[in-house]
């Protein structure tokens, strides 16, 4: 804590007044918005955990699939067949925001199908993989949208913590102190101002 460097008058006493008033309803309301987007967040992370597992899940079987296809299969049978994809797979990234925080929102547009091979060449456990990576596609994109959302969403709770930490704990202590420091002064020179008025008074009775 530090006195605010100000003279002390009652018009300085008046605005440390003022200012201290804004200074803890501005708190609150940080507080409050801390609180607000701590909640959005823990229920963003517990979002992006289970769809984390699930990717890792989903991709561990696609690799799982592609293995056991390449066992069956050339090397040039298999560049042969992903070689020339059909699919054309558009993304659209808007944003909307949540508790004055713009988070983004993705949305995929697909035309056309990843299997454009001739199932000739192929085999039943690499047509599954092949379907399984496009599906699993979907997903990666819906867990890459949530962790945009945690990293914004994290980034503005640090600041708002901050702006909570700095008022709570610097700002308005300080206020608090040069306030209290005016009184005392204003106080004293009260004190000071009656006890010349009696010495008048007393001088001028003698």
């Amino acid at each position: 804590m530090a006195l605010i460097n100000v003279n002390p008058t009652r018009m300085a006493l008046m605005d440390l007044k003022r200012r201290h008033k804004s200074a803890k309803r501005g708190h609150k309301l940080l507080k409050d918005k801390q609180d607000g987007l701590m909640q959005q967040f823990m229920g963003i992370i517990k979002q992006a955990k289970a769809l984390r597992e699930e990717v890792e899940e989903e991709l561990g079987n696609v690799f799982k699939k592609f293995l056991a296809a390449s066992a069956w299969m050339t090397d040039a049978q298999l560049q042969n067949a992903l070689s020339s994809p059909q699919a054309k797979i558009e993304l659209e990234v808007e944003t909307k925001s949540v508790m004055s925080v713009k988070i983004p929102s993705f949305t995929i547009s697909k035309e056309g199908t990843i299997t454009s091979y001739g199932y000739a060449g192929t085999n039943a456990m690499f047509d599954e993989a092949v379907e399984a990576l496009e599906q699993v596609f979907e997903v990666l994109i819906n867990l890459a949208q949530i962790e945009k959302q945690a990293e914004a969403m994290a980034i503005e709770l640090e600041t708002t913590r901050r702006r909570v930490n700095a008022l709570e704990h610097k700002m308005i202590p300080d206020l608090e102190q040069t306030v209290k420091y005016i009184k005392m002064k204003l106080d004293e020179s009260e004190r000071a101002g009656i006890i010349a008025t009696m010495r008048i008074k007393a001088s001028l009775q003698e």
